[in-house]
Order: structure tokens, then sequence, then C-alpha cells
């Protein structure tokens, strides 16, 4: 166990995204040194950091020599290089370790993770040709998901099936990429815990999100989620379950379906700050990327205390301009721009915050603007 970080010692985080540069800023206010590598020299984490090397998160040189200069090594995204990071391991201290993205940046070995530590997930078959998917379909049957097991997000990587149409789409994904194949959970919502926890096993577990997605993407999350007590405590439960389970240190973000009855699958694993926990920066005493530096710094785990009921809206490059237009219109509204430099459809470039006393009518405001209400989202 290594000792706790001090004002002045430095963190390091390895991507310069959004959660990087909300990361960065967090330790910031804590007093630590950040850098960041990132292969953008502008990246968002780059523009509110000490210093940032600018180099492929491929690149093992430049992993070992950003290594050597940080006290602490975190990262912001599960697709490095597994066995690059353990390679660093010997240079500087990554509490998170590289086991927990080894698992969660292959949906298959965290399928068969989270089916051995016995928590609920949809049925799966692993598929690699064509035959296995032939094989997979008679045994889970339609309508079904193919995923493929690394680099998919925000919809990218899958295919739906819903009858044998399909399945040329989903031989056009086998064909570059080895995949898994999900029996289709009937979902009445879409469900995220995010829990932090440090060294000695203790956790921020903050409250369930509900969130809404269009065209696969976040578009809101809702908090408290509009989930019965049980559900909430199952949820929670099952959190805490995994991430021990994990020996996890720093943040994992937990995706989870609610079926009829009050059931609950768990869908993915993201070992870093989410965005449907973004919520926390104004609706928490403490925010998930507080409690992340917090928990890679060595320090005690505060208790994250919801100060408002809230609403969290994605931003994405189709929505810039009418967003821009409302910031004098609902000036109680926390707007967020992350600094990318590219705007394109779909992208996500940044998030508003609304802590309201009514959710629903704050939903009904939301759609009201007319910023959503166009475009491909």
């Amino acid at each position: 166990m290594y000792k706790s970080l001090k004002p002045g010692d430095t963190i390091g985080i390895i991507g310069g995204g959004q959660l990087g540069k909300m990361m960065a800023q967090s330790a910031k206010k804590m007093g630590f040194i950040v850098g960041i590598l990132d292969p953008n020299q502008n990246c968002p984490a780059a523009q509110v950091s000490d210093w940032n090397i600018r180099a492929d998160y491929a690149d093992k040189e430049a992993l070992r020599e950003f290594a050597r200069k940080v006290t602490v090594l975190t990262f912001e995204f599960e697709n490095i290089d597994a066995e690059a990071l353990r390679e660093m391991e010997d240079l500087s201290a990554i509490p998170q370790g590289s086991e927990i993205i080894s698992i969660t940046q292959d949906r298959i070995k965290e399928k068969q993770f989270l089916e051995s530590i016995g928590v609920s997930i949809a049925a799966f078959e692993v598929v690699k040709t064509t035959d296995q998917l032939n094989g997979a379909l008679g045994k889970i049957g339609y309508p079904c998901v193919l995923k493929t097991a690394r680099f998919g997000y925000d919809g990218k990587g899958q295919v739906v099936l819903k009858s044998e149409a399909d399945k040329a789409e989903a031989e056009a994904l086998i064909a570059d990429n080895s995949c898994i194949l999900e029996a289709w959970v009937p979902f009445l919502k879409e469900l995220s815990v995010m829990i932090v926890r440090n060294q000695k096993g203790e956790a921020t577990i903050f409250p369930v999100s509900e969130n809404i997605h269009v065209n696969n993407i976040l578009h809101e999350s809702i908090v408290p989620a509009r989930i019965s007590p049980i559900v909430s405590k199952k949820a929670v439960d099952t959190a805490k379950q995994i991430a021990d389970a994990l020996q996890l240190v720093g943040t994992l973000g937990i995706e989870l379906f609610l079926t009829k009855d009050d059931g609950i699958f768990i869908n993915e694993l993201a070992p870093r700050p989410h965005n449907s926990g973004h919520y926390t920066i104004e609706a928490m005493s403490f925010s998930q990327f507080d409690a992340h530096i917090r928990a890679v710094a060595g320090l005690a785990m505060p208790t994250a205390r919801l100060l408002s009921d809230v609403v969290m809206v994605n931003i994405l490059g189709q929505h810039l301009e009418d967003s821009l237009a409302f910031r004098d219109k609902k000036a109680d509204w926390s707007f967020h721009y992350y600094g990318k430099k590219e705007m394109y459809l779909n992208r996500k470039i940044g998030h508003i915050t609304i802590l309201t006393n009514d959710v629903e009518a704050t939903l009904i405001e939301i759609d009201n603007t007319g910023i959503w209400n166009g475009g491909s989202n």
C-alpha cells in the first residue's frame, strides 16, 4: 500500500478528454500537480493541467517516460494496452492496477468475470466465426445483440438482430472482430451506479441514476432514479459485490437494465468516471471526480450527500449553437463545455446540469427548449 499523496505530488492521467479534464480540475483543487498523456496537444485535459506529453496510447516508450514523471498514474478510459500498463507498475504507483483494464476492455472477459461472481447478466455466447454465430443464434434466439469484444461505445460496434434479415450485417461485423452475442433484455429502464473505492476498501457510492439514451448515446440522467427503494438497494448491493470482487481502487461505472418484477441485469462496466455521473459536480457534496482523485491518492473516502434532485443532459456537436443561445435564458442551469476543437455530429462536447424541485417539470422544460429536437439526436 502506497503512502497518501501530499499537495505538490504529481498525478498522471492517461487520456485527455473531458473525463481527464474533470479529473484534473478535481486534482488541482486538492493541490496536486497534473500531467496528461494524449495524442492531441490541446486536448481538453491539457487545457487545465500543468504539463502534457503528446503521444499515442500504444507508444510504450512515451508511457514509460510519463510514468517516471508522476507519483501516481490513473486513466480516463479503458482502451489502454493492459500489458504496457503492467510494465509501468515498476516505474510509478498505479493504484487501479492493470487487471481491471484487462477485464473491462474486453467484453468476453467482462462477461465471464460477471458470470463467475454470480450477478445477473443476459445469456451470451462468444462468436468469432459465421458457424459460431449460427450456433449461438440457435441457443439464444431472436431478438439479440451482437457486440464487438473491444472498442465499442455509444452504439458503435454492435448489431441488433431481430430476424434472419439482420444476419448479413452481423456477419460483416464478425469478419473483422471477435464478438459476443447477447440475449435481448426487455428492459423498462436503463440505470447506472458509480462506486469509488480506495485501497483500504472504503467506498463512496453515488445514488442510482436513471439514464435515457437516444440513438444509443446518453441523452439525460435523472437522479434520484424513478425506481423503488428495493431496486435502488439491489443496484447498490450489486455494485458493492462487483467492486469487492475486483478489489477495486478508483471509480467503477456500472450500467444496468431494470426489468419487470424489479429485476436488474448488469450491462457493462467502466473502470473510470462515467458520463451518467456528471450530475455529481453540482448535485452532490463530492463529485465522482473528487472521489476518484481521493481514491487514487490514497485518501479516506467521503460520504457523498445528494444536495438536490437533478437532471443532466448532454450537448452533442449538433446542439452547440442552440445551447449557446440559452445561456442567458437559463441562468440557473450549469453549462459545461469541454473545449474540444472539432465539433461534429453526435460527438459529446458538453453537458448541462439542472438542479430541480420537480424532475417532471424540468424534463418538459428541456424538451421545450427545442435544442435536442432536431438533427439525428
